[in-house]
């Protein structure tokens, strides 16, 4: 059995964490559905700024709209959601079997919008109605502003993805945000089955430390930081306040690995993928991990739901002098920012391909 037979058979959903049209036209996503139990994806905007940076496969798409008045962020979304749409219904079939809780592809609102909560709320309704797939999540930053704009998204009906997560505290403020969103749905007499996974990023953290701590402390406190979450994460799904909204039908909001690609050369290609196996969870994973993990990858076994040696080994982050709470807010700071970054890239990328395909035409 594939190493990716097996997560999926531990109750682990495995989601690409790419996207491109190429990848859509020549049968390379069916693939992995088929091969390697990929049942999602995820996109940003350097994943879109790489497909359309390379190749020429979104060029009829960029003239024709740039002919018909498109430009900037609106010709991006109408882009990006003709190939989510696409993944989205290669994925529905699973998204009819699991009823929902799988199957899915998301789709970020701007990062510019990352101190925006009202921003954010209309955009996430926008997004959601322009893609026009009920297995599309929207994508909305865990910040502080973004915290009461997924509350209202979900309130509204509009399935979140909550991402930039970088701590437990984080993940408990935008749970919470969630339940609160269920509940004014049902005290308004609405379905209270509206999706949402929070995302939790991982290996940034090991990147962020690696010349401030000792060698055998290297590539280990992300991992803590998540199996300090799901800790977190199995004691909501056993609250007393959770239990009472899933028996009137409301959907859990699983917890997802963000960030899963070995950024250390010295250390294992598969390590946070085989780290990070745990049920009811989902791994966002890049081609070349999953290339990696179906090679030589091995399954250990699942995660603790206790967290296991979560606490000793954060212990040891303090005691070499690192502030765990200052540097995830710094995390979700920068990551905002880096965000912020590719959407001004990509939407230069665009930009100028579209003034050489004019120029093309012309000549």
């Amino acid at each position: 059995m594939s190493t990716t037979k097996q997560l999926h058979d531990l109750g682990q959903s495995l989601w690409l964490d790419n996207i491109s049209r190429a990848m859509l036209d020549d049968g390379t996503l069916a693939g992995y559905i088929r091969d390697f139990s990929i049942t999602g994806l995820t996109s940003n905007p350097s994943i879109f700024n790489e497909a359309i940076g390379h190749g020429d496969t979104y060029d009829d798409g960029i003239r024709a709209k740039t002919r018909a008045g498109q430009s900037g962020e609106s010709l991006f979304m109408e882009l990006a959601l003709e190939d989510l749409r696409r993944a989205a219904d290669l994925f529905h079939p699973v998204f009819v079997a699991t009823d929902g809780v799988d199957g899915w592809v998301s789709m970020e609102v701007s990062p510019l919008l990352a101190a925006d909560t009202a921003g954010s709320i209309a955009a996430a309704r926008q997004i959601f109605d322009q893609a026009d797939r009920p297995n599309l999540y929207v994508k909305i930053p865990g910040t502080p502003e973004g915290v009461p704009a997924i509350e209202e998204s979900i309130f509204d009906g509009v399935p979140i993805n909550v991402t930039l997560l970088f701590s437990t505290e984080q993940y408990r403020a935008v749970a919470d945000a969630y339940m609160r969103g269920i509940e004014r749905r049902i005290a308004a007499g609405l379905s209270p089955q509206v999706a949402s996974v929070a995302s939790l990023f991982v290996s940034r953290w090991d990147r962020a430390v690696a010349d401030k701590v000792p060698a055998d402390l290297h590539n280990t406190l992300g991992i803590a930081v998540a199996r300090r979450t799901y800790r977190a994460y199995r004691e909501m799904l056993a609250s007393e306040r959770w239990r009472g909204l899933a028996a009137q039908g409301a959907l859990p909001q699983r917890l997802l690995w963000a960030s899963t690609g070995t950024k250390d050369p010295d250390a294992s290609d598969t390590l946070y993928v085989e780290a990070l196996a745990a049920p009811d969870t989902i791994d966002t994973i890049p081609v070349k991990t999953l290339y990696a993990f179906v090679d030589h990858g091995v399954l250990r076994g699942p995660m603790a739901e206790d967290g296991g040696d979560a606490e000793a080994v954060l212990a040891k982050f303090v005691q070499a002098g690192i502030d765990l709470a200052a540097l995830a807010t710094q995390l979700q700071v920068d990551g905002a920012k880096a965000f912020v970054t590719s959407w001004q890239e990509l939407l230069h990328t665009i930009a100028s391909r579209g003034e050489a395909l004019a120029g093309a035409g012309e000549a």
